[in-house]
């Protein structure tokens, strides 16, 4: 049986009735069946293994969804435009002479053994940036004890607080990934500067350990931050492995990724808040992440050994930091007042056109002092909206304000983004990333303790 059919004739029959916009009936038909498909279960609905358990489905929609959202969705890499983007990262890598590549952390004056204890201990506490290293390594240097593994295991939750991350969003699964990590390596019998050891310093071998222990938090992303930080900071040397390390996908990577092709689509993204349990989000982390490898193998395949990056998780940086969170944002902003004048600024709080202001203050100047009086200087309220900073002529002024351009990593210095010619082409900078929406919060609020889906489950915003 077909969900989709089955739902699609029900709304064929209530149009058949007649006109929606003339009979209020019909209309409460058509939403009520709405509702059913998307947000309402029923008694032999079926189940799918969720969030640890075994849970029925939310909806009719949610069911069919699960089953087809990989063919309806057909993802798949362009080969062509990986190619595009690998020579635009390579005119990148040879005009910064790889520096735009090379991010590294303060390290706070720590030893190569404290680093990875801190990081480790802590990168699967990073939900989007919460704590940055150097709050991280000043709450090492104060209190040392608050990283004792034993202690952790025995109170996670005194940990948590010590790091100041027990105030942010999803405090169980934290405690859980606290104390299960500090687990994993007390089982062994070892410390987190020595864990390579274990694996005979192969990175892949640490990373599937890490990722195929359960509770620990470490999944593909952090898995792969943490190895990038550790071989970036020559942390661990003599190991093997870099070049299978993939670049750790995130709402930038894979904005970049769809804006300029490289992952592709054959419908446009659903709204997220459809994609219960993130189906869709999955699928996209995995190719974003797979494509990002194919750009990197195009671009050492293409170019010399040395202008070339090791490993895929050595894009991450630029793409995710420089790209993603500086040039494909909405930065700037475009005004337009009464007066018909145009202006761009990177504030969004300008409450005065600045060109009706200069124009009445050049016209108070041009009389006598006790004529000034009679030329009010113009407030005139100004509407703005912002844009992307490749898609206006006054683009520079918002790349000129980013930590990359003041680096002066560049000869010359980029006043734009790499890849505008890029999206100038294909046009898709409309695209927007997915976003991974948790509903276990909701379905324990609505449920109780055990999170099973009512029967009438109301979607969240």
């Amino acid at each position: 049986m077909s969900e989709l059919k089955d739902f699609i004739e029900a709304i064929a029959s209530i149009a058949a009735q007649g006109n929606v916009d003339e009979n209020i009936n019909l209309a409460r038909q058509t939403v009520k069946e709405l509702n059913r498909f998307l947000y309402n279960t029923h008694d032999g609905i079926g189940t799918t293994y969720e969030l640890a358990k075994n849970r029925a489905y939310i909806s009719d929609f949610h069911k069919y969804w699960h089953k087809h959202h990989k063919e309806i969705l057909n993802l798949q890499i362009d080969e062509s435009s990986c190619t595009l983007v690998a020579d635009v990262l390579h005119s990148v890598f040879i005009r910064t002479s790889g520096k735009a590549f090379g991010y590294v952390y303060d390290r706070c004056g720590l030893s190569d053994e404290e680093v990875c204890h801190v990081r480790f201990l802590t990168a699967n506490q990073d939900f989007r940036g919460s704590r940055s290293f150097a709050e991280l390594a000043a709450i090492y240097k104060r209190t040392p004890d608050i990283f004792n593994l034993k202690s952790i295991s025995n109170n996670p939750q005194q940990f948590l607080n010590a790091i100041n991350v027990s105030s942010l969003s999803q405090t169980d699964k934290r405690i859980t990934f606290a104390k299960s990590i500090a687990n994993f390596v007390l089982s062994k019998n070892t410390t987190p500067y020595q864990l390579i050891d274990l694996y005979n310093r192969d990175l892949v071998a640490l990373k599937n350990a890490l990722i195929n222990e359960r509770g620990t938090g470490f999944k593909e992303k952090k898995a792969n931050m943490f190895i990038r930080d550790m071989y970036v900071h020559g942390v661990w040397d003599n190991v093997t492995g870099i070049e299978q390390i993939n670049v750790p996908s995130d709402i930038n990577t894979m904005q970049v990724a769809m804006r300029t092709g490289i992952v592709k689509s054959s419908i446009p993204l659903l709204s997220s808040f459809m994609d219960m349990f993130s189906y869709q989000y999955d699928e996209v982390d995995k190719i974003v992440a797979e494509a990002w490898k194919r750009v990197w193998e195009i671009w050492c395949a293409n170019y010399p050994k040395e202008e070339c990056l090791e490993s895929p998780v050595l894009l991450d940086y630029f793409i995710y930091n420089t790209v993603g969170k500086e040039f494909c944002k909405n930065s700037l902003y475009l005004y337009e007042c009464a007066e018909d004048h145009h202006f761009s600024s990177l504030s969004s709080n300008i409450k005065l056109c600045p060109i009706c202001k200069e124009e009445s203050t050049a016209k108070r100047k041009a009389l006598p002092r006790n004529q000034r009086g009679a030329v009010p200087i113009l407030k005139t309220p100004c509407i703005h909206r912002n844009v992307l900073p490749c898609t206006h002529p006054d683009g520079h002024i918002a790349i000129e304000q980013t930590t990359f351009y003041q680096k002066h990593l560049a000869n010359p210095n980029f006043f734009e983004c790499p890849f505008r010619a890029l999206c100038d082409q294909n046009g898709k900078r409309s695209l927007q990333a997915p976003k991974s929406i948790s509903i276990s919060a909701l379905l324990v609020k609505l449920a109780g303790k055990e999170p099973m889906p009512p029967k009438n489950l109301v979607a969240a915003g």
